[in-house]
């Protein structure tokens, strides 16, 4: 293992050094476990495992029917899209309960999906309706929701990561039987705050997840180019923390790594750092090039045949668990879903003005600020 790791990574160097960086898939595929068709379905409900190919649908239409709006411009804002990497998400959060948490980075719709908002509702905050999860002022990086333990999308790179630990002290100070996933893109683990969080999670055993969705690029900066280390999985041992590499492009290698993370943290042993090696088909938002600058259109469309969803609906074909003409009827209704969604966000009214001044730690004169305002100092 050692010495396949070295090779790879002096392979790695030179092709650095000519300016196109190498993806180390040897030590990603020596991660993941030879298994047989029904050891990776892990002895799940044919009905779960139909929910979880439901759900991976639905993100992608629903991001589809995003990326629709944004182009028409009833989106504003920075919109970062989750297509080809649905996998991540879904297994994740479908080897945990409702009554656990999630906190999420800004590239986020799914997760808010996933853990049980009304799509009508993301989509209204995506169009900055009254209507939607944060009344229309988080968009597409904002989304909360308490009643669904979905404890929002953070703009700020690895900002979210302590504010997690905080919410897994909680549970272990109060004796909850409850965990939580937190989410990061690879380019927060080189963010101070992560090692803090890190090391105060070992140290105090919090029951959270820690899950670096991978998709190799930081906005355009390929992984090699920005990190010592490729292997995120190993910056664990710093903090003798047990850690995982997961394929992120595969809804049922997600969900077994999670779920034995999950139920170490339920049963108070502690955090466990989760590396998902996934692929963003898009760009790193609706501003960024698919391709072309930062790597080829060859590039994409070869991560294109490892598409979660057309791998996991062949191996639950190959399963007889989900027919064909199964998988077009779920499709059609999450289309039709993701359309009545548009929709319903379209007629949503529109924050009224006053509201600018609710929800919020400060209070503003409506007359301005600092020196403008006409207040004495």
């Amino acid at each position: 293992m050692a010495e396949t790791k070295t090779k790879a990574r002096d392979a790695g160097a030179e092709e650095q050094t000519s300016g196109a960086p190498a993806r180390d898939t040897a030590w990603e595929e020596a991660q993941k476990p030879e298994l047989s068709v029904e050891e990776r379905l892990q002895g799940l409900e044919p009905e779960k495992l139909r929910r979880m190919m439901y759900d991976m649908l639905l993100g992608r239409r629903f991001e589809e029917k995003t990326a629709e709006a944004y182009a028409l411009g009833k989106i504003g804002g920075f919109c970062h899209l989750y297509i080809g990497q649905e996998a991540v998400a879904i297994g994740a959060i479908h080897a945990q309960r409702p009554d656990d948490y999630v906190m999420t980075a800004y590239r986020e719709h799914v997760h808010a999906l996933q853990c049980g908002i009304d799509p009508g509702a993301v989509m209204a905050e995506l169009y900055g309706k009254e209507a939607g999860t944060s009344r229309g002022k988080g968009g597409s990086m904002h989304m909360f929701s308490a009643e669904h333990n979905y404890l929002g999308g953070h703009g700020i790179v690895g900002g979210q990561i302590p504010l997690a630990i905080g919410v897994a002290w909680k549970i272990k100070y109060r004796k909850e039987d409850r965990v939580i996933q937190v989410y990061m893109g690879e380019a927060a683990v080189n963010q101070g705050a992560f090692h803090e969080s890190l090391n105060m999670a070992a140290l105090w055993k919090l029951p959270v997840l820690f899950l670096v969705e991978n998709n190799r690029f930081g906005m355009g900066t390929a992984w090699e180019r920005a990190s010592s280390l490729y292997d995120i999985s190993q910056k664990a041992s710093a903090y003798a923390m047990p850690a995982a590499v997961a394929d992120g492009m595969d809804v049922l290698d997600m969900y077994r790594v999670t779920k034995e993370a999950v139920e170490r943290a339920r049963a108070g042993e502690g955090p466990t750092l989760i590396e998902a090696r996934t692929y963003r088909f898009v760009g790193h938002s609706m501003s960024d090039p698919v391709h072309g600058v930062y790597r080829t259109k060859e590039d994409v469309e070869a991560e294109k045949e490892k598409d979660p969803i057309r791998s996991f609906a062949d191996l639950l074909a190959e399963a007889d668990i989900l027919s064909q003409e199964e998988l077009e009827e779920m499709d059609a209704e999450v289309k039709r879903i993701a359309e009545e969604a548009g929709e319903f966000a379209e007629n949503s009214a529109d924050p009224e003005p006053e509201s600018l001044y609710q929800d919020v730690y400060a209070e503003e004169d409506v007359n301005g600020r600092l020196y403008f305002d006409g207040r004495d100092r």
